[in-house]
């Protein structure tokens, strides 16, 4: 197997797992993880521990 091949059965793999990325990261069932975790910063409970360490560092 020469250099090219390898190079390009290389670029192929690293094509397929980009695929499955996409597609894993936008499959229904990662939804409500995925939208869990971006909402998770604008809950209460996260603030309030935010304000306990600031107020203990002082």
């Amino acid at each position: 197997m020469d250099y090219g091949t390898l190079r390009g059965v290389i670029a192929l793999i690293i094509l397929a797992l980009f695929i499955i990325i996409v597609f894993w990261s936008y499959s229904k069932k990662r939804k409500s993880s995925f939208d869990k975790a971006a909402n998770s910063i604008f809950e209460d409970d996260h603030k309030e521990e935010i304000n306990k360490q600031e107020t203990n560092n002082v």
